[in-house]
């Protein structure tokens, strides 16, 4: 596999990629620039993401409104070994997108260890390189058969890295609805593009359910969510030379019914604004004003069919909860003809 990221001088049974050393970095921040440029200002949800921002989406994922975590936890238990057979029938990769912590993949390897965790390696795909390198830490750790590539990448720019032989793709969370309807499309024709026909895409959905249920997870009462939503703010500070007043902004999480979906805004409760020195850009908020941060889809099946199909994937197995509230989907390439057992 030929790489255009700088690899690591790998230690036992890990090798580290690293993608965004060799960036020219004359594109770096533009994704800010062009959001804060519109009339409705909005940020990219991936700058979360610094190593203070993984830890709080950690607490969101155990706080008692976030259904998410725990009913797609719940649903792996039941479906690993299903899942890992993949791996019963020949080796490969089993590839995570987004991979954050090690408790939803933890679950998986745990599955495969009874035909052997040799015959699998651990591809975990992150932006945060310190999350990344503790988590393949602890999992060399917990599983000493098993051989770790950790890549250190935007999987939204890089998927051009993924191995290319026999893989296993995950995508779990919901982390597919906080793509736009045409992102969404794009990112999983992307995806598909780079699947063998044997290659499998396990994803996660969260499905509609009541309004209510939805509303709570994203307004929890201890406001950590709020603290994730601002902590945007505050890595865009250090990462940019930004000198946003985080103080000057509140929370706020809607669900939007007839768009099926939550929304997520940093609003500006005075008048305010900032200088992003790194970028050369000037910023000004309105008191009321927001800066769009999230789209959080909920799904039907009929809606997620339409989308894989448009995408050129086929689902070949849903695991859900007793509810309905949450879905995995094991996924082909449309048109590959699906062997018994597979």
């Amino acid at each position: 596999m030929k790489l255009p990221c700088k690899v690591t001088q790998p230690i036992e049974r890990l090798e580290i990629l690293n993608c965004f050393v060799e960036d020219s970095g004359e594109d770096l921040g533009q994704d800010i620039v062009a959001g804060l440029s519109q009339p409705q200002k909005r940020l990219p949800s991936k700058y979360f993401y610094d190593a203070h921002g993984s830890w709080l989406f950690e607490q969101i994922c155990s706080l008692p409104e976030y259904y998410l975590t725990r009913t797609e936890l719940g649903i792996l238990e039941h479906a690993a070994p299903e899942i890992m057979a993949f791996f019963a029938q020949a080796p490969g990769d089993l590839v995570e997108l987004g991979s954050g912590s090690n408790r939803k993949i933890r679950i998986l390897l745990d599955a495969a260890d009874g035909f052997g965790l040799s015959r699998l390696r651990y591809v975990p795909v992150d932006i945060s390189e310190s999350a990344l390198k503790e988590a393949c830490t602890e999992l060399l750790e917990l599983f000493p058969d098993v051989h770790i590539l950790g890549v250190i990448a935007d999987f939204t720019r890089h998927l051009e890295v993924l191995p290319r032989r026999r893989k296993l793709l995950t995508f779990l969370g919901s982390t597919l609805g906080n793509f736009s309807t045409e992102e969404r499309l794009g990112f999983l024709k992307k995806v598909a593009a780079s699947m063998n026909p044997e290659d499998r895409l396990l994803l996660g959905l969260d499905m509609l359910k009541p309004a209510a249920v939805i509303e709570a997870a994203y307004n929890d009462g201890q406001g950590v969510t709020a603290e994730f939503n601002k902590n945007m703010l505050r890595n865009l500070n250090r990462s940019f030379n930004a000198d946003f007043n985080v103080a000057d902004f509140e929370h706020l999480a809607v669900f939007v019914e007839e768009k099926e979906r939550v929304e997520m805004h940093l609003r500006a409760t005075r008048q305010t604004g900032a200088r992003i020195a790194d970028l050369d850009l000037s910023v000004a908020c309105r008191p009321g004003e927001t800066i769009h941060t999230e789209i959080c889809q909920k799904f039907s099946r009929e809606r997620a069919q339409r989308e894989f199909q448009q995408a050129g994937l086929a689902a070949t197995r849903w695991f859900t909860d007793p509810e309905g509230w949450f879905s995995l989907v094991m996924l082909k390439k449309a048109g590959v003809y699906l062997t018994p057992g597979r």
